[in-house]
């Protein structure tokens, strides 16, 4: 898991320089034909990389953006009216039967079909209209890491194209080194506090939700740990009640207009007696993490960076192979 998450350096370079034209050239096309709006397709990780691309995307392009049911075409066999849409399918493996359903009926419904993927030569790259190589290369961890991450950048990528926007294709080039130097970030605090821990709230809002979410599923896999993602605007909504003393919780945050917020909401948790960790920020009571500075929509792959290593160092500390979670595969096919 950790050698795989220090590749995501060298993935990242590899994909911008290979990627380039492709997503230079579906940007201009987004722009001569904008979608009425956007629908991501994707499990798992990758649908943790979907959260952050409904972030960028109507932050960014303003074009409403919404995530589809794999199983609405795969089980329930409908068909949606997605005339006019972008559908951007969001995959490691590109193999499981239902995004391959859900894709196929959205480009028969007149869909413009994107695949971002990692495997080049899977089912799904080949049934969609533009084709997206992650260039992650081979995991042989079960958790993924790099292809997550890769899936990060790929978005930023397209939207960056897409949007022509200056200061975020000017800041592309220096995620490698960025994420170098987040894998070295020291998240020694965090390991202490949650080697014990049996439940905790993973906390993220906007651009910051996708890592937090995919955070919070490391946690289950590699950890054992019952750890929940939600929105800081949403976890006063009835999750705030289990917040008592020792309750631990991690914060995420990036340097945009969600991180006053946030910050007060981890002084608060801290005034209930819970033990918060932040990345990002600094709260009265809390731990703080360190994390590296950059684009508010880059700094989400960097603390993902950060916690992939921290992650890693917490399974080995409860006595588990973060390699090796039971009961999972590499590869999951839902039908």
């Amino acid at each position: 898991m950790i050698q795989e998450a220090a590749q995501a350096p060298q993935a990242v370079n590899t994909q911008l320089a290979q990627n380039a034209p492709l997503l230079r050239e579906l940007g201009a096309r987004l722009r001569d034909e904008p979608p009425r709006a956007v629908v991501t397709c994707a499990r798992g990780s990758s649908d943790h990389a979907a959260t952050y691309a409904r972030y960028l995307i109507e932050a960014h392009t303003h074009v409403l953006t919404s995530s589809a049911a794999p199983s609405v075409s795969s089980v329930y066999e409908a068909q949606s009216d997605l005339d006019g849409v972008l559908f951007i399918a969001i995959s490691q493996s590109g193999q499981s039967p239902d995004l391959l359903a859900a894709t196929r009926n959205a480009k028969e419904s007149g869909a413009l079909t994107v695949a971002l993927c990692n495997t080049a030569d899977s089912p799904l790259m080949e049934l969609v209209d533009v084709a997206v190589p992650l260039h992650a290369g081979a995991e042989r961890s079960v958790a993924a890491t790099k292809s997550y991450i890769a899936s990060l950048s790929c978005i930023a990528q397209l939207v960056a194209n897409w949007t022509e926007d200056r200061r975020l294709l000017a800041t592309l080039p220096q995620i490698a080194d960025l994420l170098a130097r987040a894998l070295e970030c020291d998240w020694t605090p965090a390991v202490a506090t949650l080697r014990g821990a049996v439940n905790l709230f993973v906390v993220g809002r906007g651009f910051g939700l996708g890592v937090a979410q995919e955070a919070a599923l490391k946690l289950k896999e590699t950890c054992g740990l019952h750890a929940e993602a939600f929105s800081s605007a949403e976890v006063k909504h009835g999750p705030m009640a289990l917040v008592r003393e020792g309750f631990p919780v991690l914060m995420f945050t990036q340097r945009d207009d969600t991180r006053a917020g946030i910050a007060e909401l981890a002084a608060e948790f801290a005034t209930r007696g819970a033990h918060v960790l932040i990345a990002g920020a600094e709260a009265a009571g809390a731990t703080s993490l360190p994390a590296i500075a950059a684009h508010p929509v880059i700094e989400p792959l960097l603390t993902i960076q950060s916690f992939y290593a921290m992650a890693n160092e917490l399974a080995l500390a409860r006595g588990l192979d973060p390699d090796r979670p039971p009961h999972l595969h590499k590869v999951t096919e839902t039908v």
